[in-house]
């Protein structure tokens, strides 16, 4: 007989494993002292839980969907830019949070459509909303633009401020954390790059 995985055990099960992460949460609230049916503490681990589901809700959405409304527009060849871009993620190492903000560009192809104003920040979300790290996000936000719009380069650059860094650990508040994706043309002409970066800091 093998062994079975706690993956195994719960998938497809999500009442079981809800009821399996409160029954964690009160064992874990007991073991440090505390009364789990105390009024401060009752619904504390189903509140837990909630806030968890509502921080990974990107699991069940798809940034192609935002990606796939499309505009007609007389463009003339330069990036579309949307700058500081807030989001809030969940570290996937210490399920603390990250916070921060994101700049986050394309360049359409001559002729091409455009997406609408609102979807780079959606898409964003869709992975932020997950178990993340930022240097995974950045990646993430820059393959879905190439690969739902086909652009002649993305780019996305994040800065943010990590629970895991300030509050635990090394205890460093107010460090921030600086990455960079960058594909097609803003990756490979350094002129286009530069200018890109003269866009963002406006």
């Amino acid at each position: 007989m093998t062994a079975t995985t706690t993956a195994e055990l719960y998938a497809g099960n999500p009442a079981v494993a809800r009821a399996a992460y409160v029954d964690g949460v009160r064992a874990w609230l007991a073991g440090r002292g505390l009364d789990p049916d105390s009024p401060a503490l009752v619904d504390t681990p189903a509140r837990i839980l909630r806030a968890l589901e509502e921080m990974t809700a990107g699991y069940d959405e798809d940034p192609a969907v935002h990606l796939a409304r499309t505009f007609p527009v007389d463009h003339d060849g330069g990036p579309i830019v949307v700058t500081g871009v807030p989001f809030t993620s969940l570290c996937e190492h210490h399920m603390l949070v990250f916070t921060g903000h994101a700049d986050i560009a394309y360049q359409p192809r001559p002729g091409d459509p455009v997406a609408g104003l609102s979807k780079l920040p959606r898409v964003l979300d869709v992975y932020a909303r997950r178990l993340q790290t930022q240097e995974q996000l950045t990646q993430q936000v820059t393959t879905a633009l190439d690969s739902h719009l086909s652009p002649a380069g993305a780019a996305c650059i994040i800065r943010s401020e990590h629970g895991c860094l300030s509050t635990r650990g090394a205890r460093k508040p107010g460090s921030v954390m600086v990455t960079a994706s960058y594909t097609g043309v803003f990756r490979d002409d350094p002129a286009a790059r530069d200018e890109l970066h003269r866009l963002m800091a406006r």
